[in-house]
């Protein structure tokens, strides 16, 4: 079933189709619930309006397939593999199975949560993974011109040295919306922030969203010290961010060397401290 085959408003109830090939196939609108695709290829399958209530999904390749509006209640999606870019707009989920035949049933209502749900109790290390990002993760902020890197670059190392988990995102992309989504989310599980606001275009808008949603985590703001803070915010003058508490004050440093040798002092310091104090 390879290609653009065409199976619309197909009737598949209870088919045995397990590891069958339907990449690219459209089966809008078609009835596929308690079929067994197991293992089955679905990578770009349009399953717009689909019926696939209690069907069993375990070990399918669902990568960039499109689910809106589908029933996928009471689905079986222990093992999917390749579930990236899914389309799952107004799709019901309820009861999504993780759990493999004959052991307790574990059911969630999101594909998104379910994975998660599933590396914690069947993957062991992921908690080791998640105590790291909470403990040890730090955010850092920033432009990734020439100048900039080597700036970002250096922290990273100090950082490491640290022992901790520094995560840079450049902050000049063609989605930003799409990068403040990846800043929150991780953000909210950091130990702190790092933001070098010397010469910055976007961490001004990124702050709107991000900095009056993050009371627990500690932003400590750096910036080169012939730069003026209000030529820095095109427009979000710095003054207001200072009013919340869990902004820390700003640090000017002369360059690299300089930044370098007060971080202890003036950044994972002050940080550290913001945080034990429980902001």
């Amino acid at each position: 079933m390879e290609g653009r085959t065409d199976l619309k408003g197909a009737s598949l109830s209870f088919a045995n189709l397990n590891w069958a090939n339907f990449d690219r196939v459209d089966l809008n609108g078609a009835n596929i619930n308690w079929a067994n695709l197991d293992g089955a290829g679905l990578r770009g399958v349009d399953l717009t309006m689909a019926d696939l209530g209690g069907t069993n999904l375990g070990y399918a390749v669902l990568e960039e397939s499109c689910h809106k509006k589908a029933n996928l209640s009471g689905s079986k999606i222990y093992g999917i593999s390749a579930a990236w870019d899914l389309n799952l707009e107004s799709t019901i989920q309820d009861g999504l199975i993780i759990s493999q035949e004959g052991q307790a049933e574990i059911t969630v209502d999101d594909l998104g949560v379910a994975q998660f749900v599933y590396l914690l109790l069947f993957r062991p290390k992921i908690g080791t993974v998640i105590d790291t990002i909470t403990s040890k993760a730090v955010v850092i902020l920033g432009r990734f011109t020439e100048e900039r890197t080597i700036v970002l670059d250096a922290l990273r190392e100090k950082l490491r040295q640290r022992d901790l988990v520094p995560i840079i995102f450049d902050c000049d992309p063609p989605e930003l919306h799409d990068l403040t989504e990846m800043v929150r989310t991780l953000a909210h599980m950091d130990r702190f922030i790092i933001a070098d606001i010397t010469d910055p275009k976007s961490i001004p808008k990124e702050w709107i969203d991000i900095i009056p949603d993050l009371p627990s985590v500690p932003i400590q703001t750096v910036i080169l010290g012939s730069q003026l803070e209000y030529n820095t915010t095109h427009g979000w003058m710095y003054e207001h961010w200072k009013r919340f508490p869990w902004v820390l004050p700003l640090f000017r440093y002369d360059n690299v060397q300089h930044l370098l040798a007060a971080i202890d002092q003036k950044i994972v310091g002050p940080a550290e401290e913001r945080r034990r104090q429980g902001l």
